[in-house]
């Protein structure tokens, strides 16, 4: 599948809204790029599929962000990443093109725990299928083994977002319930990370419920923060994404549903386009 290697966009891919969270970073930090953001929304959530299913889907959303010009795509999805990221990287680029890049949201937020943690208890909220991966125990512990994660999946907390319930007092019960939970498993942690994009949207409840000593860590600003030392580290994948600033927008579902959505993540309207993976 080699295509002409002319330089193009950043491509920033979520099964659903939450990767607008990192693509919102990453533009915060290198705002002079250009970005394709392609939402699988017709087929979201990933969160309860099997490792095959979520690998098959993320795979054909790449080679479409490929297609559409992309040298460098970033899973901003957790459960893509736990997924789908190696078997993409390890089996699939050799083939479609080893030129081209694609990286996760899990590695970024893995190197930085360490130092962000006092005591080396981690709790982790996530969908189900990125706990049961146990993608970021297994990245952790590469890097950190001293560090002690306990995670719990919150299946009710994505949806509450995507219908705008975030801020409602029915919210207080689920967010509540799932922090108590993993604190009840370990007692000692002093630091969470959100391991699902949409989790900020919920961080004042959150807050609301989590001991004021317990850092919590959304992934925006260290996936942007590794993305632009890859980048430096890499000039010839820098040169290969283009600058203007511009930003594009793709889903899989109904436009005009998409541009609804956005505006709860983004705060502002945005053009979208619909495209198929076939």
């Amino acid at each position: 599948m080699r295509l002409p290697l002319n330089p193009g966009p950043i491509g920033v891919f979520d099964s659903g809204y939450g990767g607008l969270t990192i693509l919102h970073g990453i533009r915060q930090l290198l705002p002079d790029y250009n970005y394709i953001y392609l939402g699988d929304n017709a087929r979201a959530p990933y969160g309860t599929r099997s490792f095959d299913v979520v690998y098959q889907f993320t795979r054909q959303a790449v080679i479409k962000l490929f297609e559409m010009g992309c040298h460098l795509v970033i899973l901003g999805c957790n459960t893509a990443s736990a997924k789908a990221l190696r078997s993409i990287q390890q089996r699939d680029l050799p083939e479609l093109d080893p030129s081209r890049r694609v990286l996760g949201v899990i590695r970024p937020t893995a190197e930085v725990i360490g130092h962000l943690t006092r005591n080396n208890h981690v709790g982790l909220f996530a969908t189900e299928g990125t706990v049961k991966s146990h993608s970021y125990d297994l990245e952790i512990s590469k890097l950190w083994p001293d560090i002690k994660v306990s995670g719990v999946a919150c299946p009710f907390w994505v949806p509450l977002v995507e219908y705008n319930e975030a801020d409602s007092p029915g919210a207080d019960y689920f967010v509540k319930k799932r922090i108590d939970e993993l604190m009840h498993k370990d007692a000692d942690i002093d630091t969470i990370i959100l391991g699902c994009t949409h989790y900020p949207l919920l961080m004042p409840k959150i807050l609301k419920y989590v001991n004021p000593n317990v850092r919590i860590v959304p992934q925006g600003e260290y996936v942007a923060d590794s993305l632009k030392d890859y980048l430096q580290r890499h000039p010839d994948i820098e040169k290969a994404c283009t600058k203007g600033g511009n930003c594009n927008y793709y889903t899989t579902e109904n436009p005009d549903k998409f541009k609804e959505s956005a505006r709860i993540f983004l705060h502002e309207d945005v053009h979208v386009s619909h495209v198929d993976f076939e």
